[in-house]
């Protein structure tokens, strides 16, 4: 079994190419409806993010039901994605030295995804 996250956004078109800043990986359009992306995944390394816009999902409420977490390779990745995530979004709690000896956050970017970010030494 492989768990993906699934993230609904308004504006599925555009913000698969902020994802894309951030992360970096391809995107792969799956549903279009004229020039609106309606479900696109991105893939990064072996990890599938998948995407729905509003109009195709048509979620209940927008927040913090899911959080994402991800398992970083390297301190400076960390501390780009934090970056990226907090210029724009909100800081849940600011990065710190975790017991597993590595770095912890939780940011919500400004899609109001909330990112547990991690980094093992």
């Amino acid at each position: 079994m492989i768990a993906c996250p699934f993230i609904v956004v308004d504006n599925c078109k555009d913000e698969m190419k902020y994802y894309q800043s951030v992360f970096g990986g391809e995107i792969v359009i799956l549903r279009k409806q004229g020039e609106e992306v309606l479900n696109a995944d991105l893939n990064v390394g072996n990890a599938v993010l998948k995407f729905a816009d509003t109009q195709a999902a048509k979620p209940a409420l927008k927040g913090d039901y899911v959080r994402i977490f991800l398992k970083i390779e390297s301190e400076a990745e960390f501390r780009n994605i934090y970056g990226e995530f907090s210029a724009s979004g909100t800081i849940n709690t600011e990065i710190y030295e975790a017991p597993f000896n590595g770095l912890l956050a939780i940011v919500t970017d400004r899609n109001g995804v909330c990112w547990v970010l991690s980094f093992y030494r």
